[in-house]
């Protein structure tokens, strides 16, 4: 067998065994585009040489299946690791390694302020429903008024999963704690069938395909308003949100609003704030305008409250979608979001002490 045949298995032997070092699924290899182009090439070269290299490709396949057996055992027979442990079991306990006092330890920023945003809230009537981190198109897309095939549905670059929901569609990890209302309004129609109101707050966990930089994570966490009654105007969501607002950064300020689209609102609003550490002179906070635009607001779009069997005739709704992080950063004049996923303690350690918001 000529000397470039051999090359070509003896790097295709060097590629396989180094991916079988690298990849969780040891058979695979054995199914590898690099074997099947080898036993492609066996009708393809010289008649004179094709046994042998036929034998040499039939080898190789015996060899990585060899290894690839020895790894699968050896795993298997590893004993199970306890990763909650302090530190390994064969370690000599009169030199064991010494534990970080549990009293040293408190909760993150972000943690403190939902609880604290949360608080406010049920002060203000509302109900706290966590939102979910895994959802399907139905509660992410359809029910919010975003049918298929609706461009709108591109603005949100969604992470999808390779299992299926009944539908035959991929579970999402949410853009938007919106994937909550239609649950919200489904399960509290009875409060307006009793002449009581829907209230709810949704905080929870979101995920984009964004490009990470000090100002976009892709993956932070939102809080959701959800109001429903009769004679609900656009005032009561302005009221709503500065009078939340005032209370979480314990000052007054002002609002102002722009029209924007959103599909599950109608009308839609872009919430601005004035700058509640300048008073509007212009700081680094809000780029020296005075105003800082905040969250994504609306009345609830009447496909919406059909969607949850509300009858959009006789009651209307609003709803907000606000990102915690950057109220927190805001808050706290932090620069870089990318900070609260960090791990870093000296970022931590400054919201340990002196405890409440």
């Amino acid at each position: 067998m000529n000397e470039e045949l051999i090359k070509e298995i003896e790097l295709a032997k060097k590629h396989l065994l180094d991916q079988l070092e690298k990849i969780d699924d040891k058979r695979s290899l054995l199914r590898s585009p690099e074997l099947r182009a080898l036993y492609e090439r066996i009708p393809k070269i010289e008649p004179d040489q094709r046994a042998y290299f036929g034998k040499a490709v039939n080898s190789l396949k015996e060899e990585i299946a060899l290894a690839v057996d020895q790894h699968v055992n050896q795993a298997e027979s590893l004993p199970p690791i306890d990763v909650t442990a302090p530190f390994a079991p064969n370690v000599d306990m009169s030199n064991r390694p010494s534990l970080l006092d549990a009293n040293m330890g408190s909760l993150h920023p972000l943690t403190k302020e939902i609880d604290y945003i949360c608080d406010i809230f049920e002060s203000m009537g509302f109900s706290v429903i966590p939102s979910r981190e895994i959802d399907d198109d139905w509660h992410m897309f359809t029910s919010l008024n975003f049918p298929e095939g609706h461009p709108a549905r591109d603005d949100y670059d969604t992470f999808m999963t390779e299992q299926k929901d009944k539908e035959g569609k991929p579970w999402l990890a949410p853009a938007h704690t919106s994937t909550m209302q239609n649950r919200v309004l489904t399960k509290f129609k009875s409060n307006l069938e009793e002449g009581n109101s829907i209230a709810a707050i949704l905080p929870g966990r979101v995920f984009r395909n964004e490009d990470v930089d000090a100002r976009h994570e892709h993956t932070f966490y939102q809080f959701e308003g959800v109001f429903v009654g009769k004679d609900v105007n656009i005032g009561n969501l302005l009221a709503s949100l500065k009078t939340f607002l005032e209370k979480y950064y314990g000052t007054d300020i002002e609002i102002k609003t722009q029209p924007f689209y959103f599909p599950f609102t109608e009308p839609s609003l872009e919430f601005a704030i004035s700058c509640p550490f300048c008073s509007k002179a212009g700081c680094r906070v809000c780029s020296y305008s005075g105003w800082i635009e905040l969250l994504g607001c609306g009345m609830i779009h009447p496909n919406v409250l059909k969607a949850g069997g509300i009858d959009p005739e006789i009651y209307q709704g609003f709803a907000w979608g606000c990102g915690v992080d950057r109220l927190v950063m805001m808050k706290h004049n932090i620069e870089d979001v990318r900070l609260f996923e960090s791990g870093r303690l000296d970022f931590l350690r400054q919201f340990s002490a002196g405890g409440d918001s």
